[in-house]
């Protein structure tokens, strides 16, 4: 699906996403020379309030190998960003215990869909046992009571 390119604030992404590898201690820069490196990233930290910069920064400093990397987490953050407006396509998150999410997972691959699909099911599968339980419960108190009178 194509998501919207939004310049000013996906600059403003791939500014942090530049300067989160850099505080992570990834090059960033396509500089062997520590001085020429440290001198990008210098000129890269003043751009924080001005993102349409980086573009030029990018085209000009940034490590080759770090730029299929990058294409890919604006990609995906575009993503999120589009999905996050409206709530049937915005991701939720939960955490589960190793042994539960081992047991989902083998009843999600016996099924042959998703977590979030296998979930969904086992919920309506439990829903409609539930629902039989308490028709059987009342058919067997309004018998009782036929019987009984």
């Amino acid at each position: 699906m194509k998501y919207q390119q939004l310049e000013n604030l996906e600059c403003g992404w791939k500014w942090k996403y530049l300067i989160k590898k850099w505080k992570d201690g990834e090059a960033v820069t396509r500089y062997i020379d520590t001085s020429e490196a440290d001198a990008a990233i210098a000129e890269l930290r003043k751009l924080e309030h001005e993102p349409t910069q980086v573009l030029a920064w990018i085209e000009n400093h940034m490590s080759e190998a770090l730029d299929n990397k990058l294409k890919q987490a604006i990609r995906a953050k575009r993503k999120r960003h589009f999905n996050a407006e409206q709530v049937h396509t915005k991701k939720k998150s939960i955490d589960l215990d190793y042994r539960v999410w081992e047991k989902l997972s083998n009843r999600a691959n016996e099924l042959g869909c998703t977590l979030s699909d296998a979930i969904e099911y086992l919920l309506s599968e439990a829903s409609r046992s539930e629902k039989a339980s308490m028709k059987v419960s009342s058919l067997k108190e309004d018998l009782s009571k036929l019987l009984s009178s």
